[in-house]
């Protein structure tokens, strides 16, 4: 009887997803219909997202701290983030590269004449980027505890680390703080479970909101990079990621994808693909990932895999020097990428976070540049979309591919999950047995 209980609450679940794809259909509506109405109602989506946000740093403690106290040897914890950081320097390379050719080929800006009007609003983006040197200095925390309250990520991930290396030395005499930290990570995944129910009105306040701001005509002359850079996303997710997680880990992109799709929908209706790490954390374990491959690989990919920022960055600049009629050259294209991968670290997931990070770079190697940041802000929130959906594809390829060169992944729950034979129960967030099982895969296959 009691296995019985979740998958009716599974399905209750599976009727507010399809509240969430009806709210974005009414959202477009109102937007086309009625846009003065739907700006104002940009709240319920931005309170929406809020309340995802507040959820993230508690998840990723937790997680951690887990993941790395259940460790029995720290050199597990370095080996498997230095080969996830290796990797995602890799494929963001890979990701530039396509940006690059691709933004060459099409050539979206050339003829286009920008007018002062909209090249001022570039300049209001400049103040909201940040160099290297303050991105490296804002990893540590002032307290102990501000990066719970200030909400950043990186600055938690440095606590969680901290904190499970110290649960490790404590070694027996730290069991009680293990399992303390068990019973807050399940209450915070009940937390975001009831919050989950808010989405359709989020879903609805924020599409609303974004069609009525900028309507279809301002969309018609940016059609070209709009549409060259979704075709571009999807290239690299299902032909590149999903090559390489095919050649390596034996797995079919498709079916992960479909496994992971209510978080691509939540990821649609609300550009940002922080709303789903949470889910993304638990759906990964469920799914026969251990939970140290887990709780290091999905919060530093947040941080360190962003495919679909440097797509963007790429795109985005050469569409800008085309249309301000100041073409860059293939040298000038290389170093001023380059260096914006390196500043954008840290801005994955965060809804806008992109177009500061290209008009900081444009000012630090072309500030004649820009100006024509303004032309692109009414089409970023479109373009975060295709964004964050791609950073959290490779996210979920990354993590499938360090559980697998680690032999840190349970192959049987791994094919049961994307076969549809062990569902995940949505109700909780939570496999009560999935540490457990990933830990026991990982004895026997190591």
């Amino acid at each position: 009887m009691s296995t019985q209980a979740p998958a009716a609450k599974r399905d209750r679940t599976h009727y507010l997803y399809i509240a969430v794809i009806a709210a974005v259909g009414l959202g477009i509506a109102v937007g086309i219909l009625f846009p003065e109405v739907g700006k104002e109602l940009k709240p319920l989506g931005t309170g929406f997202v809020n309340l995802i946000k507040m959820m993230i740093s508690p998840i990723i403690f937790c997680t951690i701290a887990l993941g790395v106290g259940s460790v029995a040897k720290a050199a597990k914890v370095g080996r498997v983030g230095g080969l996830a950081i290796g990797y995602f320097l890799v494929m963001s390379t890979v990701a530039l590269v396509i940006g690059l050719v691709v933004g060459n080929i099409l050539q979206p800006g050339t003829g286009l004449h920008l007018t002062p009007e909209i090249a001022e609003k570039g300049q209001d983006q400049i103040a909201k980027s940040e160099g290297t040197v303050e991105f490296l200095l804002g990893i540590i925390p002032k307290t102990l505890v501000s990066a719970f309250t200030e909400g950043e990520v990186l600055q938690t991930l440095l606590v969680a680390l901290l904190a499970g290396f110290a649960l490790q030395k404590l070694g027996t005499k730290g069991e009680p703080i293990r399992r303390g930290i068990e019973h807050i990570q399940r209450l915070v995944f009940r937390i975001l479970a009831m919050i989950m129910w808010a989405a359709p009105v989020g879903a609805f306040g924020a599409i609303a909101a974004v069609v009525g701001e900028t309507g279809w005509k301002a969309l018609q002359s940016l059609a070209v990079i709009m549409l060259g850079f979704y075709i571009t996303c999807g290239l690299f997710v299902f032909v590149v990621l999903g090559l390489i997680i095919g050649v390596f880990a034996r797995v079919n992109i498709f079916k992960l994808l479909r496994y992971l799709g209510r978080e691509f929908l939540l990821i649609l209706s609300t550009s940002s693909s922080e709303s789903a790490l949470p889910r993304l954390i638990a759906k990964m374990e469920h799914a026969g990932v251990s939970k140290p491959v887990v709780g290091i690989t999905v919060p530093t990919g947040y941080s360190f895999n962003l495919d679909g920022t440097a797509i963007y960055l790429t795109m985005a600049s050469i569409f800008i020097a085309d249309a301000l009629d100041k073409p860059l050259t293939i040298g000038e294209q290389i170093s001023l990428l380059v260096f914006m991968i390196i500043a954008s670290k840290g801005a994955a997931g965060v809804t806008g976070a992109g177009l500061a990070t290209l008009a900081g770079g444009l000012s630090s190697h072309r500030p004649e540049l820009v100006d024509g940041v303004g032309f692109i802000v009414g089409i970023d929130r479109f373009m975060s979309e295709a964004r964050a959906l791609t950073n959290f594809a490779g996210n979920a390829v990354a993590t499938v591919l360090i559980g697998t060169w680690t032999n840190e992944i349970d192959r049987e729950q791994l094919d049961r999950t994307l076969n549809g034979e062990s569902p995940f129960d949505e109700a909780t967030l939570l496999d009560e047995n999935s540490s457990d099982a990933s830990a026991e895969s990982g004895k026997k296959e190591g």
